[in-house]
């Protein structure tokens, strides 16, 4: 945490000093609150949600590259395919 106040507020002296700088950030909805906070009037945040058929998908793609698939059965493989997805937070855009 000390380190993403530290980066904000790094964030923040560039963009009082170069108005015109505009920056990108991706993360999670938990953080939302803090960089709105810290980055107060000079950011616009948007919400993206993630596609659940999408992830499914990257992870078929990924547990099929596996390079040692003896080291995991079909259960584990099917408890991936379910979980992961379903714990997927809403991630969020601030620019």
């Amino acid at each position: 945490m000390m380190h993403r106040v530290k980066l904000l507020d790094s964030l923040k002296n560039i963009l009082e000093k170069s108005p015109r700088v505009r920056v990108f950030i991706i993360g999670r909805a938990h953080i939302r609150a803090e960089v709105e906070n810290r980055l107060r009037g000079q950011v616009m945040s948007l919400c993206v949600g993630s596609n659940k058929d999408d992830i499914t998908g990257y992870l078929r793609v990924r547990l099929d590259e596996d390079e040692s698939p003896e080291a995991m059965d079909e259960s584990l493989a099917a408890e991936i395919l379910e979980k992961i997805p379903e714990k997927m937070s809403e991630m969020y855009v601030g620019r």
